[in-house]
């Protein structure tokens, strides 16, 4: 078959210096990323050393403030980056979006002193940072979380199982939302702490054995009477649950975009494949099933991309945008799912198959349905803000 070289995405891009950032990031992601990918995911090994690189490239940091290392890119900006590093390689891609949400709560919440002492490094020091709300027994229900942290004079005592970690065991800095109130507090009790990677007492279990993303370790994390400085504290003791929910709208145009990415390299896959492999004498894109279904893929990734774009604006203008980051992202991801598991159709059995990287995506796609909120909890959210809350 012909090789049809994938074209580049045709990004509306608010800055001539925005268009030079997006053309180093695709640089780097078509010289370093994509052509280990497939091997490396085989392989389940995590590019520790390619999350170095981001960071001197100053790729870690984009939409924070210049002062403390960051990029000072808007959030439309930084979710296209997302997304050209999602589409070389998810793992990549999601591995930026958990590092910077990792980094909201001491970025927006934390004390001059604070971002001074730790953000620089965070944002462009070679670290890696990790999210801590999920537990085993809370998940969607995050309010419930049963993490404790107790104060012992000038510190806190942090003990308790995080689960589904992003980064556990390997992360630099774990983002920790841990209970300092009493029995029956609820969100109210939740308290946002930094706890440093190799703290005393924190330990990994072995990473989750998964379906997709096997370069990307997802672990749990046990804390075991962990002893952290109430310098570390972030915000105030009872916002962690603000703070969380904060962090989480911005982190689902991340995982937005990263479906976009996947999307993205699922419809190239799919059009090169269509536009080489011939059958009746003509290539199999002459017949009308096939156009159709190239263009409906085509239609979902450009609606999806619109809609985190449209999100990400109000981001960057100071509005509201909670119900438009769970509608980007239960769109973007729902149509991941669509447009990998057309990829696979359209490749035939070779899209079954390893030789090619669709049954890959297609693999991928299903989890970004699943995490930082699933798509049923995505819909929860969207219809308080059209109906308000639910009937107790």
């Amino acid at each position: 078959m012909p090789d049809r070289a994938a074209q580049p995405v045709d990004r509306q891009l608010p800055t001539e210096e925005a268009r030079d950032l997006i053309s180093l990031v695709r640089e780097i992601a078509q010289r370093e990323i994509a052509p280990h990918a497939a091997e490396e995911e085989d392989a389940g090994r995590f590019p520790r050393e390619l999350f170095g690189l981001l960071s001197e490239s100053g790729l870690l940091g984009l939409p924070y403030d210049a002062e403390h290392g960051g990029g000072d890119q808007p959030y439309e900006v930084y979710l296209q980056a997302l997304e050209e590093l999602a589409t070389a390689r998810l793992t990549v891609g999601l591995g930026v979006s958990v590092h910077t949400l990792a980094c909201h709560a001491l970025a927006n919440y934390g004390t001059k002193e604070q971002q001074i002492e730790h953000l620089t490094a965070m944002l462009g020091g070679r670290l890696l940072g990790a999210y801590c709300l999920s537990e085993p027994s809370s998940g969607s229900d995050a309010a419930s979380l049963r993490t404790k942290a107790v104060r012992d004079g000038e510190d806190w005592v942090i003990s308790g199982t995080k689960a589904w970690i992003t980064h556990g065991g390997i992360a630099d800095f774990y983002t920790v939302m841990a209970r300092t109130g009493g029995e029956g507090s609820g969100s109210r009790g939740i308290t946002a702490f930094l706890v440093p990677g190799d703290a005393e007492g924190l330990s990994a279990a072995a990473p989750e054995k998964k379906m997709g993303m096997k370069g990307s370790p997802t672990a749990q994390l046990h804390f075991d009477g962990v002893r952290v400085a109430d310098s570390r504290r972030i915000g105030e003791e009872g916002q962690g649950f603000a703070i969380a929910l904060s962090a989480l709208d911005s982190g689902r145009l991340g995982i937005a975009a990263c479906a976009i990415g996947v999307a993205q390299a699922a419809l190239d896959e799919a059009v090169a494949y269509a536009t080489g492999r011939q059958q009746f004498g003509r290539p199999i894109s002459d017949f009308q099933g096939l156009r159709f279904m190239l263009a409906d893929m085509a239609t979902q990734v450009e609606a999806g991309r619109a809609l985190y774009l449209s999100a990400a604006r109000l981001r960057d203008a100071g509005r509201p945008f909670s119900k438009q980051a769970a509608m980007a992202k239960l769109l973007c991801t729902d149509a991941a799912m669509k447009v990998t598991t057309d990829a696979v159709q359209i490749l035939g059995g070779y899209g079954y198959t390893a030789d090619f990287p669709t049954e890959r995506y297609m693999r991928e796609a299903k989890v970004l349905q699943i995490v930082e909120g699933t798509n049923q909890i995505q819909r929860m959210v969207i219809a308080r803000h059209l109906a308000g809350p639910e009937s107790r």
